[in-house]
């Protein structure tokens, strides 16, 4: 049997590969954070199934200990301060927990288990002010935001200990990937939940930022396996993992009132102050070497995941679709 240890097990990402690691076998370890609230709502469903182990991305001693009890085959790096407007607000706590954080389980695994297998979660973010579109492996880093910057460090240091050491360790430039389980300040879920709380009668307006930003969203369960294809190969290689496709903020925002009966229009303000200090206007991923070397593919498509997450959304705040 498999042992992977996921940290940040109990986000969005977290809890799909859980559930797909369990699905395959293995024995699952998350890594959590002490806090005064435990946030497990994610992964209450399969809790019992799985070992969690205590550490925190900025203390290396930690690190060290969660892999040391564990002894992982897999470690899937999920955890970050990955919200794109509180990176401009804790710049240097994102770069910390972010980027730096990288290294500290590197080097942990370097030490105490050299011959397991890493994953970081890079990201479309640090494509920024795109250098070409479609994005893809070989296109130019160019990242218009301190959590943007923090990606690319902790993408390059893996790319390093890979090389410097053969270590099995790659990355998956991930393109924006929602679920209903996704956290409620990103923008797709901030949608589908006021649309839900709208229908409800808890909420008046909507305030957004910049409407016509176009960005490429996928289901993150569909994601989550192309991490694991990754993780499978006979050599480590990074992958672009998007759908191909992208739609507008305004796109995102008229679906979701649509699948919830409602003209988007009179329900929806812009507010200036939401806009980002330097914007990122267009993110489009070129997928074909996840398609051309893991045979992996979206399943879920654009309508369908807004759907899927207006409808539990409208479940949450007790609504009858």
């Amino acid at each position: 049997m498999k042992t992977a240890l996921i940290t940040g097990i109990t986000g969005q990402d977290g809890s799909y590969m859980a559930e797909l690691l369990l699905s395959k076998g293995y024995r699952v370890v998350g890594m959590v954070r002490r806090t005064s609230l435990e946030k497990f709502e994610r992964i209450e469903h399969v809790r019992e199934r799985i070992d969690l182990v205590q550490g925190d991305l900025t203390d290396q001693s930690s690190l060290d200990e969660a892999v040391k009890n564990s002894m992982p085959d897999e470690v899937y790096n999920f955890a970050a301060q990955s919200f794109v407007p509180t990176s401009w607000n804790q710049p240097a706590l994102t770069g910390d927990v972010t980027g730096l954080a990288v290294s500290r389980m590197l080097e942990a695994l370097r030490k105490y288990r050299a011959d397991a297998r890493f994953y970081q979660a890079s990201s479309s973010e640090m494509f920024g002010k795109v250098m070409e579109t479609p994005q893809r492996e070989s296109t130019p880093f160019y990242p218009r935001s301190p959590y943007g910057v923090a990606k690319v460090y902790g993408h390059y240091i893996t790319v390093n200990y890979r090389e410097s050491y053969g270590m099995y360790a790659c990355s998956g430039i991930l393109f924006n990937h929602e679920s209903p389980r996704r956290g409620i300040e990103f923008v797709t879920r901030k949608v589908t939940d006021a649309v839900a709380r709208i229908r409800a009668g808890k909420l008046d307006r909507l305030k957004m930022g910049n409407l016509d930003a176009q960005r490429d969203w996928g289901f993150a369960g569909d994601y989550m396996e192309a991490i694991w294809l990754m993780m499978q190969g006979a050599e480590p290689r990074d992958y672009v993992i998007a759908t191909g496709h992208t739609h507008t903020v305004k796109d995102l925002v008229d679906r979701a009132f649509t699948a919830a009966g409602l003209d988007w229009q009179k329900y929806v303000e812009t507010d200036p102050k939401m806009i980002r200090p330097a914007e990122v206007d267009l993110l489009r991923g070129d997928p074909s070497k996840a398609k051309a070397e893991l045979g992996w593919t979206p399943k879920v498509q654009f309508p369908e995941l807004v759907e899927m997450m207006v409808r539990a959304d409208l479940e949450r705040h007790g609504v009858t679709a």
